[in-house]
């Protein structure tokens, strides 16, 4: 997915992924979504994100909705907090570096 945000391109096929999750919902079930975590070659972080008709990615149509996907550019420090909440110790240090125990 590609979309440009207040001048800023962002683009899943140029951006790396660096970290994934899925709702617990089933996968047929109107709430189930899941999210990817970008990092782009600036260093710049972006969500993007699917889901069902019901999930926080749907999109209205009509008196109703149906499945949808989006990007939004985030901080490094709500990167930092998603991954903390969807990512292994491994995976997030190998992104932001080394956590003092």
């Amino acid at each position: 997915m590609r979309k440009i945000i207040n001048g800023r391109k962002y683009n899943t096929k140029t951006a790396e992924c660096v970290g994934e999750m899925a709702s617990t919902y089933n996968f047929n079930d109107g709430y189930y979504y899941w999210e990817e975590l970008y990092r782009k070659r600036t260093g710049e972080f972006f969500l993007h994100g699917a889901g069902n008709g019901l999930s926080p990615y749907a999109q209205s149509v009509g008196m109703g909705s149906t499945s949808g996907e989006n990007i939004f550019p985030i901080s490094e420090e709500d990167a930092r907090k998603w991954g903390e909440k969807y990512m292994s110790v491994g995976e997030y240090e190998s992104i932001f570096g080394e956590v003092e125990e």
